[in-house]
């Protein structure tokens, strides 16, 4: 062995030797060249490097021989680092860097190499002026670093003050390999690194919004790097930077984020200090928009969920012994996160959410999507610990949800529904209501019902009528009249008919009574039709076949409920509205509800109360009876209630009294008379009862201001005349037919054709009881003043006034003869004459 030993030590003395003597023969050829770049013509000194590389590089010599050559070669070749001609360094910088590459001991050359370089970039000023020969240096020092590695920690302060300078170089290039070398050195010099990775962040941060994405991708990993092997305390100088760079429009630099971070996570040595930091960052790439981001972000999170647990397995002990299958109500679809990630999560929310819910109202949008998204995220995490943080959350969720941002909303409406998910109802009504009543807004109700959503309908039935008794309050259902208010009211309750399903039932009447005011408060037909659609939900879900079983269920209840205040009413109070929706949506169910409905009226209408209040019921009152068979007098009761609606309602209203608003009222007054004839819901006997006390107020009304008024007053005397026939007596008909006549020189042609059909229906109602003899002088001035507009200018009225008086021959055709044989010749034109003389002729001889 020992011969063996000395044999190899000969060896290598003798190829030690052998390298002497052919570096010696290289360095003799080439010492002319050397000579040479001392010259002042510069392309002498160019063609000198040339020929240097020639007799080196291409004559394929040994790494022993280039060793020897390189440390004889070392000085002069970083001399010409200063040369004046950029062509002259670029070859001194390539030698050098060749060089580095292909000799065994490069870490030699380091106490010149690495000052020459210092010098020539890590100055107060650079000075190398090229952009291409800066890259080429600082290529070389990584291939330094790269192939040195530790040996470098004694120049750490001159990497460190090149990569100072470099880092911020104006050429992107430059920068991009200045943080390649950063990485590289970082992990060479591990243990002499931190004394100096803060000097880097400065400049690194300048960097780190570069308009490059290249630039920005390159500057995070160096960043990953400075602070892996650095002291950490700089964490907090770079992590607002790269949560900035989570909103960039390069998918690579998110990514690039996301894997530092998540190596931080994995590997930084004071990580369990920054979880509560780090977290976040890598939690909000779960909803990045590409899906390898997203995948590597959930990889990363499941990494360090299960080094975590792995490390903390002792104090998980009890919970890993017990680990259950996932609670009964989980999202569907969504993969529980492990034991570790959950709780890493939920011992890091305390820290997590305030800064949370401040960025979630931040001025900037994407940082509030991005906020509102990573809490929906830190909910599904934390479970039903989130229950002591509820107040917190709460409010973070009411702020978020009034963003204009739909985005954010959407988000913050998931994390709601969690909250239904995995809080227990009783904690979490407590609080929400609480606040509702409080300050109700649309951003509370939209957060309470994303979190009925959420919730188990069995869990959720208990609560149901401490929820549907607060929704009714009038501090919270008459809130507002605003459309979003309304809108939120009304997906409250589509929550609850969702989750309580035909438990319903408990909770119809207060859920009618919500549904009702939301119809009331708005004239929004889209939410009117969204309000029809619950209420078919409602009725559907307790079995019921329409939505008058419903009402007919509730109706009284309804009634009591507003005719509690029906003293205090306007024309601007709800209560009103809800009783005018609630009359009318019933329909049939009204008829069975007049002894409750016809109280409210009666109070309501009374001429000492609001005027626009009676206007606006008697337009209800209208339409009502224009369809009375299928609503008022859906059961044929009406009649009995007939007294006290016209001698208690429509009478008083029908007194004079001067202004427009009592004009308008009586216009109304009449109309709900005219649409309760024309239903054809009372009989003549019944009329005949209040006939007397009716036509005054009815022939007043012929003399109104309002033409609609006046017509409608004569369509009314001729359907009671029909009505009562040949009931009447002769004083009664005497005094309805000169008012009646006086209506055919009305300025409004309508009126004087309902004027006419009036008097038509008079001339039938005179029976035998009607003596001719006695009352001829009535007929004769009826006739004398029929005939007179007979010729009017307007022919409708012509041929109504004709149809009048052909009625009017069977009463008395001698006297009409006489009259109109003794006008026929006064009128512009016979023709109407001769044919009611012709009419009376072909009347039967014994009525002539």
């Amino acid at each position: 062995q020992n011969a063996s030993g000395c044999h190899n030590d000969g060896a290598t003395a003798a190829m030690a030797a052998g390298d002497e003597r052919a570096a010696a023969e290289v360095m003799q050829t080439i010492a002319r060249h050397l000579n040479c770049l001392n010259e002042a013509n510069k392309h002498t000194r160019k063609r000198a490097l040339e020929s240097i590389r020639a007799e080196t590089f291409d004559k394929r010599l040994s790494s022993g021989v280039l060793q020897e050559v390189f440390d004889c070669l070392l000085k002069p070749l970083l001399k010409c680092l200063s040369d004046p001609a950029e062509r002259c360094r670029e070859c001194a910088v390539s030698m050098i860097g060749d060089f580095i590459k292909c000799v065994p001991k490069p870490e030699e050359s380091l106490p010149y190499l690495i000052p020459a370089v210092a010098q020539r970039l890590g100055g107060c000023e650079i000075l190398e002026p090229s952009e291409e020969l800066r890259l080429s240096l600082l290529e070389v020092l990584t291939l330094t670093v790269e192939v040195c590695g530790r040996r470098l920690a004694p120049y750490l302060d001159d990497v460190v003050r090149i990569l100072q300078k470099t880092i911020v170089d104006p050429f992107p290039e430059v920068k991009k390999e200045s943080c390649k070398c950063t990485v590289s050195f970082a992990r060479a010099v591990p243990e002499h690194f931190h004394m100096q990775s803060e000097s880097l962040v400065k400049p690194l941060m300048q960097t780190i919004s570069h308009q490059h994405s290249k630039v920005r991708v390159a500057v995070i990993e160096a960043t990953g790097s400075v602070i892996q092997y650095g002291t950490g305390k700089s964490m907090d100088d770079v992590l607002s930077h790269l949560a900035q760079r989570l909103f960039d429009n390069a998918p690579q630099v998110r990514q690039a984020v996301t894997k530092v971070v998540g190596n931080w996570l994995l590997n930084l040595r004071d990580r369990y200090s920054y979880f509560h930091k780090l977290i976040p960052l890598l939690l909000s790439s779960f909803s990045d928009e590409i899906p390898e981001i997203r995948h590597l972000a959930v990889d990363y999170w499941k990494e360090t969920g299960s080094q975590w647990q792995k490390e903390n397995e002792d104090d998980l002990k009890d919970k890993l012994d017990f680990l259950t299958s996932n609670p009964s109500l989980y999202p569907a679809g969504v993969e529980r996160p492990g034991l570790g990630c959950r709780e890493l999560i939920f011992r890091n929310l305390s820290k997590i959410l305030p800064a949370l819910s401040r960025d979630v109202t931040d001025w900037v949008v994407g940082t509030r999507v991005k906020s509102a998204q990573l809490l929906a995220v830190l909910l599904l995490h934390a479970e039903d610990h989130i229950t002591q943080h509820m107040e917190l959350i709460l409010c973070t969720l009411y702020r978020a949800c009034a963003d204009e941002e739909k985005e954010v909303v959407k988000n913050c409406l998931e994390a709601a529904n969690l909250i239904g998910t995995f809080v227990d109802p009783e904690v979490f009504l407590k609080l929400i209501l609480s606040h509702l009543k409080r300050s109700s807004s649309p951003a509370h109700l939209m957060v309470l019902s994303a979190v009925i959503r959420g919730c188990s309908g069995p869990a959720l039935k208990p609560h149901l009528h401490k929820i549907v008794d607060a929704l009714c309050h009038p501090d919270i259902s008459q809130d507002s009249e605003k459309l979003e208010y309304l809108e939120q009211l009304l997906s409250c309750v589509q929550a609850l008919l969702a989750q309580s399903g035909h438990d319903c039932g408990d909770i119809s009447l207060q859920l009618l009574k919500v549904l009702v005011t939301i119809q009331s408060l708005s004239s929004d037909q889209p939410l009117h039709d969204k309000v029809q659609e619950m209420m078919t939900l409602l009725y559907t879900q307790q079995g019921l076949s329409s939505r008058t079983e419903l009402y007919r269920q509730h109706i009284g209840e309804l009634i009591e409920w507003l005719a509690a205040s029906q003293n205090s009413w306007t024309s601007y109070s709800l209560e009103r509205l809800q009783f005018e929706v609630i009359v009318i949506q019933s329909g049939p169910v009204t008829g069975e509800a007049l002894p409750v409905i016809i109280p409210v009226l009666k109070t309501c209408l009374q001429p000492s109360r609001d005027p626009e209040m009676r206007l606006k019921l008697f337009t209800m009152l209208s339409r009502l009876l224009l369809n009375a068979s299928e609503t008022v007098d859906s059961r044929g009761e009406f009649s009995s209630y007939l007294d006290s609606f016209l001698r208690d309602i429509l009478i008083p209203n029908l007194l004079w009294h001067a202004g427009r608003t009592p004009a308008a009222i009586r216009t109304t007054a009449i109309s709900c008379l005219w649409a309760l004839l024309y239903s054809g819901t009372l009989s003549g006997a019944r009329m005949m009862t209040v006939h007397s006390e009716l036509m005054p107020h009815v022939i007043a009304a012929l003399d109104e201001d309002s033409k609609t008024t006046r017509q409608m007053a004569c369509r009314i005397l001729a359907s009671l005349l029909k009505l009562c026939g040949c009931q009447l007596d002769p004083d009664g008909l005497n005094k309805v037919y000169p008012e009646l006549l006086k209506r055919l020189d009305d300025a409004c042609d309508e009126v004087r054709r309902a004027a006419a059909k009036a008097l038509g229906a008079w001339f039938q109602c005179v029976g035998d009881e009607y003596d001719r003899a006695l009352f001829k002088s009535h007929v004769e001035f009826l006739f004398r003043g029929l005939l007179v507009h007979l010729d009017d200018p307007e022919t409708s009225i012509q041929n109504a006034v004709f149809d009048v008086l052909k009625e009017g021959s069977a009463v008395y055709p001698s006297l009409l003869k006489q009259e109109v044989e003794a006008v026929k010749e006064k009128h512009r034109s016979p023709f109407y004459c001769d044919k009611l003389l012709q009419h009376i002729s072909q009347l039967p001889e014994d009525r002539v």
